[in-house]
């Protein structure tokens, strides 16, 4: 399987980045680490996540990576991370 992340998805990183930076920048650092490193547990087990009804037909799932949300779509053989945010935001 290949993993590709949206350009949403990259922008949802900066956004949490530039958002704890400056208040704790060795935590900003560990918790984007932590939510790059995530998916790559998908590659072995895509299916792993909850499927979200709502986008039927898509295969859209969600998984959960410490309090953040992590949003991504089975297409075949890729992965694709759609979105990200901390479960405290509102959406």
């Amino acid at each position: 399987m290949e993993l590709k992340w949206t350009g949403e998805a990259m922008s949802d990183l900066a956004r949490l980045y530039e958002f704890l930076a400056p208040v704790n920048q060795p935590a900003a650092a560990h918790a984007i680490q932590t939510l790059t490193a995530a998916p790559l547990g998908l590659l072995e087990n895509p299916r792993i996540g909850e499927r979200l009804c709502q986008f039927e037909p898509r295969d859209v799932r969600r998984i959960l990576v410490g309090r953040y949300e992590m949003r991504y779509e089975i297409q075949g053989s890729t992965i694709c991370v759609l979105r990200l945010w901390h479960t405290r935001e509102e959406r």
